[in-house]
């Protein structure tokens, strides 16, 4: 059996809020997310999953039908709907801080930023491009660029920061965002 790196007593002291992980794309949110859940033994969603099977589409072909307006509300319902349960750890859409409706429903839990370095997230989308639709461009580095420099201050009122400057494992990142999340709880 493995042992958790998170001590379900530790976990108790969260009272069952959840944990809203925020960052841009290629920042870890959903791989972290799952680990994380893993750990404290919570149920783990994806926002962008689950716009998709609203949907009945992928993001990328939902920008495209339909544009980001749309998407975005889709997001903010799926938020809307999480936000009313307990003990899950949510993986969000990086432009979920955009929107000030968003925070509201955020701020039922405890939110984390994912603060990976420029260098390292676009490591990421060159070894997994995916279907990113604000990269679609003539520059996408540049575009990803104004993103981060847009989305910046919304993620700095994330409750809880984790900076990642290099790749670590998923079990040793849980572990540094459960120390960060230990520090903010005192």
């Amino acid at each position: 059996m493995i042992h958790p790196l998170i001590h379900p007593e530790e976990a108790e002291r969260l009272r069952g809020v959840n944990l809203y992980l925020v960052g841009m794309m290629a920042s870890g949110k959903s791989t972290l997310g799952a680990e994380l859940a893993s750990q404290l033994g919570w149920q783990f969603f994806d926002t962008d999953t689950l716009v998709e099977q609203v949907a009945g589409c992928s993001v990328a072909e939902l920008f495209a039908k339909e544009g980001e307006a749309y998407f975005r509300d889709l997001e903010t319902q799926v938020l809307a709907q999480l936000s009313s349960y307990t003990r899950l750890v949510i993986a969000t859409g990086g432009g979920v801080v955009l929107r000030p409706q968003n925070w509201g429903y955020l701020h039922h839990g405890l939110t984390i930023w994912l603060d990976v370095a420029p260098t390292l997230i676009w490591q990421r989308l060159l070894r997994d491009p995916g279907q990113r639709p604000l990269l679609q461009t003539e520059d996408p580095q540049a575009a990803l660029h104004t993103l981060m420099q847009q989305r910046q201050p919304f993620y700095r009122q994330a409750d809880v920061r984790v900076p990642i400057s290099s790749e670590i494992s998923p079990p040793q990142l849980a572990q540094q965002v459960w120390q960060a999340i230990r520090a903010r709880l005192r």
